[in-house]
């Protein structure tokens, strides 16, 4: 492990030959999250339009600011 080496960019699960071992152990686990959560709260659903989310365009993570949800 080197502290000192130059930043580079990010790549979650590594690509190519450096791919992380445990992604699809991940990936498992986020359905089981999803599926357990939608079960267990069925009446969860979007709190706003989707038109209001802000969507990251700042970096390599596509995604959401924040996610408002009710049940």
């Amino acid at each position: 492990m080197d502290l000192a080496r130059p930043a580079i960019h990010h790549v979650a699960f590594g690509w190519g030959p450096h791919q992380c071992v445990g992604q699809q152990l991940a990936r498992v686990e986020l359905q089981v999250v999803f599926s357990t959560l939608f079960r267990r709260i069925p009446t969860l659903r979007l709190a706003a339009d989707l038109a209001e989310l802000k969507f990251k365009e700042d970096s390599q993570a596509y995604g959401i600011y924040e996610l408002p949800v009710a049940w």
